[in-house]
C-alpha cells in the first residue's frame, strides 16, 4: 500500500473529508488530494501532524509492509465497571484486554523541538517560572492519559488508556532498556508490573 493509499484510508476511517483534513493542516484540500494520490508527499511537519490527527504512526505511513488494522486499534473503554482510583481502573482495563501479558506502566513525555526548547528556556529566564511552558503544555495535555507496555505472545504493544478509550499499538521492534522514544514522545519503562 503506497504513503497516499494510507492516507486516504486512515482519513476516512477518522471520518474527516479531505476539506476538514485540509482545514486542520493549514493546506489546501488539493494539497491532501495531491498526497493521496501520490502525486506528491507531505514534509515531515505535515506527516508529524497527519500522524497525530489520524492515530497512525509517522513508521506506518512511510512504511510498505505494514496494515492498518495491524498498527492500532482503538476501544471504548467503560473505566466506571473497575474499582479503586483512577491508575487502578486503567491498570485493571489493560490487564483484562491482555490477560496473559506482562504488563508495566510507562512514564511518557513529549520530546521538545529545538523551538520549542529555545522558547520553553527564554521563558524560564524572562519569568520566575522553573519551567516553560511547553512542557507545561505537555503534562497538562497528558495528565489523564497512561501508557502501558504489554508483553504478549512474542509481541509488545504500546497501549494508552484515556477515560474514554484504550489504544494498543503492535511496536515493529522491540523497546530496549527502560527508556525509549516512539514518535515525539520519550517513555521510562517503571518497575511497576500490573497484576
Amino acid at each position: 500500500m503506497t504513503l497516499g493509499e494510507k492516507l486516504k484510508q486512515a482519513r476516512k476511517q477518522t471520518g474527516l473529508s479531505q476539506e476538514q483534513l485540509a482545514e486542520k493542516l493549514g493546506v489546501s484540500r488539493s494539497a491532501v488530494a495531491k498526497w493521496e494520490t501520490d502525486a506528491g508527499i507531505p514534509d515531515i511537519d505535515n506527516l508529524k501532524i497527519l500522524s497525530q490527527l489520524l492515530d497512525v504512526s509517522i513508521d506506518y505511513l512511510v512504511d510498505d509492509g505494514e496494515d492498518l488494522q495491524a498498527v492500532t486499534i482503538k476501544e471504548a473503554i467503560d473505566l466506571s465497571k473497575f474499582s479503586g482510583n483512577k491508575f487502578e481502573k486503567k491498570c485493571k482495563a489493560v490487564r483484562e484486554k491482555y490477560p496473559d501479558g506482562s504488563i508495566h506502566s510507562l512514564v511518557a513525555k513529549k520530546v521538545l523541538t529545538k523551538g520549542e526548547k529555545v522558547f520553553s528556556e527564554l521563558l524560564g529566564w524572562l519569568t520566575p517560572a522553573p519551567f516553560g511552558t511547553a512542557e507545561l503544555y505537555s503534562e497538562v495535555q497528558n495528565a489523564d492519559n497512561q501508557y502501558f507496555l504489554v508483553e504478549q505472545n512474542d509481541k509488545q504493544f504500546l497501549v494508552l488508556v484515556t477515560a474514554e478509550f484504550i489504544t494498543s499499538r503492535e511496536l515493529t521492534s522491540k523497546p530496549h532498556g527502560k527508556k525509549f522514544v516512539i514518535g515525539d514522545t520519550k517513555f521510562v519503562k517503571t518497575s511497576y508490573e500490573v497484576r
